[in-house]
């Protein structure tokens, strides 16, 4: 079995991250932030119904 993590995976977490790195630097209010990790949520849901 291999250690790597499933890339919808990998990515959903690399773009969590953008999020909370952009509410952290005040580029985004936390209103914004959530809708955006829902869109993420749901890409992430979305790849794995497919």
């Amino acid at each position: 079995m291999s250690d790597e993590m499933p890339q919808p995976v990998a990515t959903f977490l690399q773009n969590a991250e953008s999020v909370y790195d952009e509410y952290d630097e005040g580029y985004i209010d936390p209103d914004a932030a959530l809708s955006v990790l829902g869109d993420h949520i749901t890409e992430l849901r979305d790849s794995y119904e497919d």
